[in-house]
């Protein structure tokens, strides 16, 4: 497991706001709670940033992905909407988070309730070549399933 120090301010509206934190010793995201100030009612559709109370500061060579929390997502069809979101290295602002209803009923969100997770992770710069052809490979430029009807082929 790669170890690494992120900073964390906590903001004003963040006050008695839980900092974000792994559950357990073995988890990959650190639980993220909502910084609002009343109760907020998400109707089915319905989208909304939800603000964590803490700026951030993630070291070079890491970037923070914000994702939905399981649980959230299959019981009450909670999610992100730009899964996983990427909050680079130079943002020093707020994690906020795009929550998306995408059930049927309406959720209410509660101030400290976990919302999201937040998951460290390395990251790699790639110097992009520009080439008149790309080596061939067995799956070529078959996608969105293809994978499958490939390795079908070789049994």
């Amino acid at each position: 497991m790669t170890q690494t120090t992120v900073l964390f301010q906590q903001l004003p509206h963040g006050q008695n706001i839980a900092m974000p934190v792994y559950a357990t010793a073995s988890s990959s995201g650190m639980d993220l709670h909502a910084a609002i100030d009343a109760p907020q009612i998400l109707q089915p559709g319905e989208r909304s940033l939800i603000p964590s109370g803490y700026a951030i500061a993630i070291p070079v060579g890491f970037e923070a992905q914000v994702r939905p929390r399981s649980g959230l997502a299959y019981k009450n069809g909670i999610t992100v909407l730009n899964t996983p979101g990427t909050i680079d290295a130079d943002y020093r602002g707020e994690v906020k988070v795009i929550l998306f209803n995408a059930s049927n009923e309406p959720f209410t969100i509660e101030r400290g309730m976990r919302f999201a997770q937040l998951v460290i992770a390395p990251v790699a710069h790639a110097q992009a070549k520009l080439v008149t052809e790309l080596p061939s490979s067995d799956r070529d430029a078959g996608g969105f399933g293809s994978t499958g009807l490939h390795a079908m082929k070789g049994k």
